[in-house]
């Protein structure tokens, strides 16, 4: 009998999950390398995907049942699942690499169109964080006159307002939007 704080000695250590494990491992070893080198050119993928199987089964080592099966269909049972992930993983990553490397370089003209867009853009967010500052009804006006394309009585009745307060609304929002966005600019 052994002291709780003393290593298991030679012939504990050859019995119980441990040593079992170990005699799984070294017996299917060479089998389970040759699945994977039977699936794979890359001598170090199949060392990889080996590895992984033997990491998975050591942790899953609580739940083999040998009346279930071998040791080895086991084994080989979590091989082609690591295999499976594997080629999952390669294919993910194969796509995402097309998606990426499909895209083709912009020459000087569509660089220089797409820089005249994005600085018309920031403009035009400028100008709507404006817009978006004036009181409803102007701001209501302006979106369905200037940027929808009603006319300003389609607009008043849309709005539930007589066109000339619409017309008047309309005049003094582009107004402020005006002195607001010519300000801004002189600051700037």
């Amino acid at each position: 009998m052994r002291d709780r704080g003393s290593p298991p000695d030679a012939e504990e250590r050859a019995c119980g999950p441990v040593a079992e494990f170990e005699r799984l491992y070294r017996a299917h070893f060479a089998l389970v390398l040759s699945y994977f080198a039977r699936r794979t050119t890359d001598p170090q993928a199949a060392a990889d995907l080996t590895a992984d199987t033997f990491l998975a089964a050591i942790t899953s080592f609580g739940s083999f049942d040998a009346a279930r099966g071998t040791g080895r269909a086991w084994l080989l049972g979590i091989a082609r699942n690591v295999y499976a992930r594997h080629c999952e993983n390669t294919t993910r990553h194969r796509d995402t690499l097309a998606r990426l490397g499909g895209r083709r370089p912009l020459d000087e003209d569509e660089a220089s169109e797409l820089l005249a867009r994005i600085d018309a853009e920031r403009s035009g967010r400028a100008l709507m964080a404006e817009l978006a500052a004036l009181p409803a009804l102007d701001r209501h006006a302006i979106e369905l006159v200037d940027l929808s394309g009603l006319t300003p009585k389609e607009a008043a009745a849309a709005l539930g307002v007589s066109a000339g307060t619409l017309r008047v609304r309309l005049f003094r929002a582009r107004t402020r939007l005006r002195n607001r966005t010519t300000t801004k600019g002189a600051k700037q």
